[in-house]
Parts: C-alpha cells; structure tokens; sequence
C-alpha cells in the first residue's frame, strides 16, 4: 500500500527541519499521479550550502530506522547530486538531492532556450540539465518555508517558448548522426551504429516533448513517451524498435537499420513542425 498524504507530509517536515535544506518536494509517479502500488515515492530535498549531512541522516533514521543512511552532496555524481534510499513500512522512499543555486540558474536558463546534456554515470544519454526545470514544474510542494521553489513552479506553469525552439532546433544532431551511423557500414560496426541510433532517438524524443510542450525527465522510457505524444509521428516506438532490430555485423542489415532511422528523422522534423503551428 502506497505512502499516505498524511506520511509524505510527516517526512517533509522532519527533513525541512534539517540546515541547509531549503524545500522539500514530491517528485516521480507520485506527484504526476501515475504511480502503481509498487512504485518508489521521490523525495526531492532541495538545498543551500552547507547541507548538515549529519543532522539528514538523523533525521532519515527518525523517518526509515537506524540503517538508514544518506551521502554527501555529489555522492551520485555532479548532476544526479546524491540522496538516500529509504524503506518505510515496506515501501521504497528515494531521498534525492537537488541544489536550489543550480536549480533556479537552470530554470531561468531554459526560459531563454538554453540547455544541454552532461556526462553522468547512469545516463548513456547524458544528463538532461533541463531536467532539473521539468522536475520543478511536476513536483507537488510539500514544504517551503521561504517559498523560492514554489515560486519557481509557478514560472514554469507553461512551458517555456524557447526551450520548445531550441529542442527542435536540435534535432540538426540527428542528422548529423545519421551521416556518422552509415560511415559505420562497411565495416560492420555494429556497435558504433548502435551509439549513433542510441542518440539519435533521444534527440528525437526531446524534440517532439519540446514541440508539444511537454517535459521530459527521464531517459528510461523517452521513446515510448514521445510516441504518446498528440502529433507524434505514426507508430514511432515500433519504427525505432525495428532500427535496433536491423543492427548487426550485415553492412545490409545496418543500412536498412540507418535508413529507417532516417526516415524517421524526417518524420520527426515534419511532426514537429506542425505541432508548433
């Protein structure tokens, strides 16, 4: 049985009581409503320097008992940051840190268009710093003393118009990984095909959720996500799924796979296009 509201606001606010952390927030399944039963509940702990890790892990321990632990900023990596992972009457409760600093840059950052991906272990994608924007614009407040996070939250309502152009703008990378993929033919690279189509449907995927107005968090199910887009192109998961299908050491096979990968490109472009209209 999920976490109740009354448990959520109960954690909340044991941890805003902890120096440094600035706003606590509901983040993941949970907040969007999309939760099942055996979903994990994320907690993001947004924070200032200097975060008292001590005093989060006593507090972690009040919340989850005595084997609970918790890492210092940066434990997951620079843009994951760190947290903790919490069991709580038998459900999964993810502690994930957030640095409110870098997390307000971002937001005003994507409200002029920019953005960008980042190297982190866990992410073949890259870290998707715009993220960081969508994740506030999701999350349900569950403390936030000063009220900087909710202020933020309520900036980012509505999508912002120059990020929506800039995702699609990107999509020039798929076409150029396109023209990289089919160097990998006569050679039999698989592997290297493999990359270049890996990238490519991220990028692709980004820019139909920027065309549409819609936040993507989270590269584990990105694909399946734009093909539920309105406006996306026809049967877009099945088309990507049958490029990786096609790769192997047949320069033939990885041809083909290239080439459903471009038409699908096109697709994309055009789908994009018109979603903006």
């Amino acid at each position: 049985m999920a976490l109740t509201d009354a448990q959520l606001a109960a954690m909340a606010a044991e941890l805003i009581h902890v120096p440094g952390i600035a706003a606590v927030a509901l983040g993941g399944s949970r907040a969007r409503g999309t939760h099942r039963p055996d979903s994990d509940t994320d907690l993001g702990l947004y924070y200032q320097q200097p975060l008292d890790v001590d005093r989060l892990t006593e507090a972690a321990r009040a919340i989850a008992g005595p084997s609970a632990q918790v890492t210092a900023p940066g434990g997951w990596g620079p843009w994951v940051d760190g947290g903790g992972w919490l069991e709580v009457d038998g459900d999964a409760v993810d502690l994930i840190y957030r640095d409110l600093d870098r997390v307000t840059a971002v937001c005003e950052g994507v409200e002029q268009g920019r953005y960008a991906f980042h190297t982190q272990a866990g992410h073949p994608l890259g870290f998707a710093d715009h993220a960081y924007a969508g994740e506030v614009a999701l999350a349900q407040v569950l403390a936030d003393p000063s009220g900087e996070l909710e202020a933020l939250r309520r900036r980012l309502r509505v999508y912002p118009p120059a990020l929506s152009r800039e995702l699609v703008a990107g999509l020039w990378e798929a076409d150029f990984l396109i023209m990289l993929a089919r160097k990998g033919i006569t050679r039999g690279d698989s592997a290297y095909v493999s990359g270049c189509l890996f990238r490519l449907a991220g990028v692709c995927a980004h820019a139909l959720h920027g065309a549409a107005g819609h936040w993507l968090i989270n590269e584990k199910g990105a694909v399946a996500a734009a093909a539920a887009l309105p406006g996306a192109p026809a049967h877009f998961a099945e088309r990507v799924d049958k490029a990786f299908a096609a790769v192997d050491g047949d320069p033939l096979r990885l041809r083909l796979a290239i080439d459903i990968a471009a038409d699908l490109v096109l697709d994309t472009a055009d789908a994009c296009t018109m979603m903006m209209r």
